[in-house]
């Protein structure tokens, strides 16, 4: 698929081509490169390339190189959310000769920010959306609720619908089309949704849950009132919210000996010795690894994320997109599910015997693991998982690619690892 497309732009009239920072390194891309008619060279989300920028990822930093085969190419990069340092980074790091800067204020004077400490946050909702008139955005962390939330606002005379990666392609252009041509009046969606869309006469955007850091609220929040017209911005919170913002931002952060122990494991899974990996791919199954040595899943992630920045190691994009699983109905209703479908009972054994917590967070899972464990073929599996998130029983969302880990250095003793 990769050849066909690439071939395609060699031989066609084809205007843009979307390429990730990580592609652009490969073999494969720098073959056909001489053969693009390439005009612009476009990087967007430029914070990234900076380490004091919120989303850092070394391969951004890389994309310079393409100016020793396009030298005369002129290039834009782009972010909305760029400080000071960082512009002066990106400068920098994309090797800026004569850079013209153009940039306006974070401050929306039009949009009006609000925060709630509430009890009911679909009474809130409602209540916002009846003295607030025009199109609105709320914003939820399951898709789960994406679908209760947009139910609950239609018994109530709101014209809205739910969108989350769930769904098919098909189905998602269609609510994102029905929405912006104002025929749905409130659209309640993940972080899926709003990428690349610029509806001008959003007048509220809501998050229903707190979101995981400020700059994606900032971002997000940002959707409303692009036309410059008054427009507000509301979160609500619970205390429990507060509980687990915290617990996440925990996790975001991990000690020193947390990713030291990440480290040394890594070295384990891949049997790595001393002085060797420098240059190296290896496949990398995130699931299979925490399960195996017994650690906490996003730990394990933000652990790699660090030791990424820090130029040990570099994770390929599909690293961050393992198979995900989390239960969504109560072990009541779990119960009179599998008499009503005894098929389906041994993979629902399977899953909460081995993936501890699958009812009160998202696990990372493996398919292949599961199948072994059945003693049944892989894609037997993923065809019930779907049964069941069809269903509502769980949520599931399915890998995209096999992952791998770049060994920048050659592997250390685990007491000589730091993090600057």
């Amino acid at each position: 698929r990769q050849i066909n497309t690439l071939q395609l732009v060699t031989e066609s009239n084809c205007k843009f081509l979307y390429v990730s920072p990580e592609r652009l390194e490969t073999s494969l891309f720098k073959e056909y490169l001489p053969g693009m008619n390439i005009n612009l060279i476009a990087v967007d989300e430029a914070h990234c390339v900076s380490q004091w920028g919120y989303d850092f990822r070394p391969p951004y930093l890389r994309i310079a190189a393409l100016r020793e085969e396009l030298q005369d190419v002129p290039m834009l990069a782009l972010t909305a959310s760029a400080t000071p340092d960082v512009q002066k980074d990106i400068i920098e790091k994309l090797e800026f000769k004569h850079p013209a800067v153009f940039k306006q204020s974070f401050e929306r004077p039009n949009l009006s920010y609000s925060v709630f400490e509430v009890d009911s946050k679909i009474n809130k909702i409602v209540e916002i959306l009846n003295k607030v008139r025009g199109t609105g955005i709320v914003y939820c962390k399951s898709r789960k609720r994406t679908q209760e939330i947009s139910e609950l606002l239609q018994l109530q005379g709101i014209s809205s619908d739910y969108y989350h990666a769930g769904l098919q392609q098909e189905e998602r252009s269609r609510k994102q089309e029905a929405w912006i041509k104002n025929q749905v009046r409130v659209i309640v969606c993940t972080n899926a949704f709003g990428m690349g869309i610029d509806k001008p006469d959003v007048r509220t955007v809501i998050h229903a849950d707190t979101p995981d850091c400020l700059e994606n609220y900032y971002q997000e929040a940002g959707r409303a009132g692009r036309d410059g017209k008054s427009s507000f911005a509301v979160l609500l919170y619970s205390p429990k919210d507060l509980e687990e913002l915290r617990e996440l931002s925990s996790r975001r952060f991990p000690s020193i000996e947390e990713i030291r122990l990440v480290y040394q494991s890594v070295a384990n899974y891949l049997q790595l010795e001393s002085g060797t990996g420098l240059g190296n791919y290896y496949d990398f199954d995130l699931a299979d690894f925490s399960r195996k040595f017994k650690l906490d899943n996003f730990t394990t992630l933000y652990s790699l994320k660090t030791l990424e920045q820090d130029g040990w190691l570099s994770l390929n994009e599909q690293v961050f997109l393992p198979s995900t699983v989390q239960f969504t109905i109560t072990k009541n209703y779990l119960y009179q599910f599998e008499e009503d479908h005894p098929a389906l009972e041994p993979l629902i054994k399977i899953l909460l015997r081995t993936y501890e917590g699958v009812f009160d967070y998202t696990c990372f899972i493996s398919e292949l693991l599961i199948a072994q464990l059945l003693k049944k073929d892989q894609d037997e599996v993923k065809r019930q998982l779907k049964i069941l998130h069809a269903n509502g029983v769980i949520d599931y969302a399915e890998r995209k690619d096999t992952p791998q880990l770049y060994f920048q250095r050659n592997r250390v003793k685990t007491e000589t690892v730091t993090i600057n």
